[in-house]
């Protein structure tokens, strides 16, 4: 199983760190190491001082494809989530002013806290879905797909364009405004269309 992420997907996050708007979909990795143990607190790595959380909406592929078309790509994914994509956003500064990848800044163990997922079919209009995550009980993020800058499907077709998608495998499609530090003692929960999919501690 692979983490595909997409990365600078919502305009409004973009223009939180000043940054251009990409031409092309942006996208990088997380190995199956980095996903969260739901049954354990997050711990924050020694190794980051400004560790942020990135609330996600996350597809889990439902079969195998290779250069998937556009038109097909709702064909690969029937169960939809909402997930974290935590980021130590010091070394994330550091490795892009050097001109290195982001891997040791998001693909760290334990990085991708995965929600229960939920049903596609019960969700309604996926072009319109809001998700939102509270952070010790006050709104910390709120998003919808319709300010998506690339979609489900088109995300789906471009990554399989050079990733052979397997069944079981993760697509973190990018997170809205709101990111923010995490601390120690803090507690946040993840909603997608108003119902609860994951409760985090952090220690």
């Amino acid at each position: 199983m692979k983490i595909i992420c997409v990365g600078k997907n919502y305009l409004d996050h973009i223009k939180e760190f000043d940054g251009e708007i990409p031409k092309t979909m942006v996208l990088f990795m997380k190995p199956d190491t980095a996903v969260h143990n739901p049954e354990l607190p997050f711990y924050i790595p020694d190794f980051t001082q400004n560790l942020h959380y990135e609330l996600e909406i996350v597809l889990k592929i439902n079969q195998n494809g290779k250069c998937i078309a556009e038109k097909f790509a709702h064909k690969y994914y029937d169960e939809i989530t909402v997930g974290i994509d935590f980021t130590a956003r010091d070394l994330q500064k550091q490795l892009a002013s050097s001109g290195l990848s982001w891997e040791r800044a998001k693909a760290f163990d334990g990085s991708a806290v995965i929600g229960k997922f939920i049903d596609k079919n019960s969700l309604g209009n996926l072009d319109a879905l809001s998700f939102s995550m509270n952070k010790n009980n006050q709104l910390a993020q709120i998003g919808n797909t319709n300010q998506m800058l690339w979609n489900f499907n088109q995300i789906i077709a471009e990554a399989s364009q050079y990733f052979t998608l397997r069944k079981g495998d993760l697509i973190f499609t990018g997170t809205p405004k709101g990111v923010g530090k995490v601390t120690e003692g803090d507690v946040f929960e993840g909603f997608l269309n108003n119902e609860s999919c994951f409760k985090i501690n952090v220690k």
